[in-house]
């Protein structure tokens, strides 16, 4: 069996994890693969949650990992809801907004700007607490921002 093989595979048994239990953390996860065979380290882990999409999402008042597919409810109250919960902050540079959050909780709110309507987004870069949203201009930026804020009272 080639390796590509072999990563598609376990990528493909995460995925079906995921979707299937709430999992809340990387050493849970690869109890579970183990389990179903998979010899995995937490980079390996790490790697393929990346890969996949996965990101963290608070289910029931406990944060777990979900798939971009999971996490396409409505846009607008979902987007909100989740800059209530995981915006600490929200600045303008040039063409580009600045978004902070907790550690860990970037990708949630990259994949849910990039799955919006702002039509003044062109895309998003996540790190682990910050992500980089890049404007069409610098006054959509500053647009962007000031709703984000509207949005979510109390986001500086």
């Amino acid at each position: 069996m080639r390796m590509s093989d072999l990563k598609e595979r376990r990528q493909r048994a995460m995925a079906d994890l995921i979707r299937a239990d709430m999992l809340a953390s990387q050493e849970e996860l690869g109890e579970r693969l183990s389990a179903l065979g998979f010899a995995v380290t937490q980079a390996t882990i790490s790697r393929d949650l990346e890969q996949i999409g996965a990101v963290k999402v608070r289910r029931g008042g406990q944060l777990s990992y979900a798939l971009p597919d999971q996490v396409q409810s409505a846009p607008g109250p979902r987007l909100a809801a989740v800059l209530r919960d995981f915006v600490r902050s929200v600045d303008t540079a040039g063409n580009l907004v600045v978004i902070k959050t907790p550690p860990g909780s970037a990708h949630l709110i990259g994949v849910a700007l990039d799955q919006s309507s702002y039509a003044e987004i062109v895309g998003t870069i996540c790190g682990d607490d910050t992500i980089f949203v890049a404007c069409r201009s610098a006054s959509g930026a500053e647009t962007l921002v000031e709703e984000m804020r509207a949005a979510a009272p109390g986001v500086q």
